[in-house]
């Protein structure tokens, strides 16, 4: 929105030629009303005049002044008001486009913030995710380890362990799936998280560690996006069968 162009010439002093067309006319009045004195009544009958008549001649010789400025006065008081108007106008379109100005810069501080949190949780989240899946490592060895059923050999085990420092970061989580779901029925999937001591130990340390990483990322993820890809991976399979086996039972068929 821009605002209207000024209408009123003004010089380069600022002026506008209102003031100087009063002036004008003023200095041609009173020019005509010094030659009309000198002319018809002259200066020496003039000054004999009484004080009454003097007033009176000088009344009405500058009333048309008086009125004149009169008019010029209001007409540039209006024409003052209209500039201030059109200042505050404006003003008022420069305080939009700062108010504007400033609401984009605040979205953008927010979104630089907010892309800050996430890079930052997704270093945390590698981290946590290392740790979640050791505490898978620590489960897997002890059921099916040596120290449990003795199916998977230390030299197997180590190999296991190899892989995932080398990159594969969810293959403890996967063989515990793997687990659940080849079991007879919910009795057998729990003694694989449950069934001993050392094993409820690292289930309950894994579901808290789990569960505050899902805060953590619901903190920097309006949209939902980060944590349903957390509750969609193996850790967080894994998660959603430890919790549904911790209330089982033991002995009690579960689906």
């Amino acid at each position: 929105m821009t605002s209207a162009p000024l209408t009123v010439h003004q010089d380069e002093s600022g002026r506008d030629w209102r003031l100087w067309f009063g002036i004008a006319i003023t200095l041609v009045w009173l020019g005509l009303g010094f030659v009309y004195i000198d002319l018809s009544v002259g200066w020496r009958q003039f000054h004999a005049q009484s004080l009454g008549d003097m007033g009176q001649f000088i009344d009405g010789a500058f009333a048309p002044l008086a009125f004149l400025w009169l008019v010029l006065g209001l007409s540039l008081q209006q024409s003052e008001l209209s500039a201030n108007n059109r200042a505050i106008q404006r003003q008022y379109e420069l305080m939009q486009k700062t108010a504007e100005h400033a609401e984009v810069q605040t979205q953008a501080i927010a979104a630089n913030e907010l892309h800050a949190r996430q890079d930052t949780f997704i270093e945390l989240a590698k981290l946590v995710g290392q740790q979640l899946e050791v505490i898978s490592g620590l489960l897997y060895l002890s059921s099916q380890g040596p120290a449990g059923d003795g199916v998977i050999s230390d030299q197997e085990l180590d190999a296991l362990w190899a892989r995932m420092s080398s990159g594969e970061s969810s293959i403890f989580s996967r063989r515990l799936i793997s687990l659940r779901f080849r079991s007879a029925d919910g009795a057998e999937a729990r003694q694989f998280f449950w069934g001993t001591p050392i094993r409820a130990r690292h289930s309950e340390n894994f579901i808290f560690s789990f569960e505050r990483l899902l805060r953590a990322a619901a903190d920097c993820d309006p949209d939902g996006m980060i944590v349903d890809a957390l509750v969609g991976n193996a850790q967080g399979r894994v998660y959603d069968i430890m919790r549904n086996l911790r209330g089982t039972p033991s002995g009690a068929p579960h689906p």
